[in-house]
């Protein structure tokens, strides 16, 4: 049963990449290289996946950590306080290193997504929700919306591994979706026995 299900979820990562692509919601390759960027050899191994990942990635994390930054002052559970620190130093590193991978790729930040409210982005009425709400009601807020980045997080991350074109791009979604899989099940930890 957790197989067919984790395969049927995987869907909307490819959906979402491949709605991404199509529609142009990524950095837009560069002349006379249709899949890659230009520049150093080491930037022409990113092609539009592995650009698309990444500008998607960033403003997900950034919209994560701010939703993290609220606990400590919010949350009601001692537990998920915890978590959520882990969970805010966790998205301050992957950010420090998809933008390093972004710079490398020579693709610009651009910020294509700025302002967008996609499958598993936290969303702007979201935070202020949860900036409203204090114990057992912004714990529930804060996991269902932190379960919901690291979910699609996790999705996008196995599309990227199976799609992209730099393997130090696909090294990453490796990691960051082990990663992020991982938190899940601390957040279920961190949430047992709370509705």
């Amino acid at each position: 049963m957790q197989l067919r299900r984790y395969v049927l979820t995987r869907r909307p990562a490819w959906a979402l990449l491949a709605a991404l692509l199509v529609t142009g919601c990524t950095a837009q390759p560069v002349a006379g290289t249709p899949r890659a960027v230009a520049g150093t050899p080491r930037a022409a191994a990113f092609n539009s996946t592995d650009i698309a990942w990444i500008q998607l990635m960033i403003p997900m994390d950034e919209r994560a950590r701010l939703l993290t930054d609220l606990a400590p002052g919010r949350a009601g559970d001692p537990a998920l306080a915890r978590f959520a620190q882990r969970a805010a130093d966790r998205r301050q590193a992957e950010l420090g290193r998809l933008r390093e991978l972004l710079a490398r790729s020579g693709a610009p930040d651009a910020r294509p997504h700025e302002g967008h409210d996609m499958p598993g982005m936290v969303s702007a009425d979201t935070l202020r929700g949860a900036g409203a709400l204090s114990g057992e009601e912004f714990d529930r807020v804060f996991a269902a919306a932190l379960r919901a980045h690291l979910t699609q997080s996790v999705l996008l991350c196995g599309g990227e591994r199976a799609s992209g074109g730099a393997g130090e791009a696909r090294e990453l979604a490796g990691e960051l979706e082990k990663g992020g899989s991982e938190e899940l099940a601390l957040l279920d930890a961190a949430r047992s026995g709370k509705s």
